[in-house]
């Protein structure tokens, strides 16, 4: 057994693009960009549509949606997730619109499959800065 302390997992760095999402999170909220022109929905990092519209807005969500494609991780890329082990990293196509990646918790690594309903819950990691993670719905 090893002294060295386990390191701290990688936090979100929230600028001013994408605040409102981290906050929202923290107050367990899901809020994704929607275009003013066409009513496209997409993550947070986004400054364009595909329409070409640069006017974006913030929009609630549901945080419901389904497991689009995922990987269950059994080898730890940073000895911070090491305790995780196994754990899934999903794509979630959301059924407001838009995918985001995340994390599927609260079920076994092999319960996961493609179209799994699942529902947001969140995480918070600092001060006003929550992740959005996914557990089955």
């Amino acid at each position: 057994m090893s002294d060295t302390p386990i390191p701290a997992k990688p936090s979100p760095s929230p600028g001013d693009a994408t605040a409102p999402f981290w906050a929202a999170c923290a107050e367990g909220r899901l809020r994704l960009r929607a275009c003013t022109a066409c009513g496209a929905r997409f993550t947070p990092t986004r400054a364009a549509c595909g329409c070409g519209c640069t006017r974006l807005e913030w929009v609630e969500a549901s945080g419901r949606g389904t497991v689009f494609s995922y990987t269950v991780v059994h080898r730890a890329p940073d000895p911070a997730f090491r305790a995780e082990l196994p754990y899934v990293i999903a794509i979630v196509a959301l059924e407001d619109g838009g995918r985001l990646m995340s994390n599927v918790i609260g079920c076994a690594a092999d319960a996961v499959r493609i179209g799994l309903p699942v529902r947001a819950v969140y995480e918070t990691v600092g001060e006003g800065v929550g992740v959005p993670k996914f557990t089955p719905a």
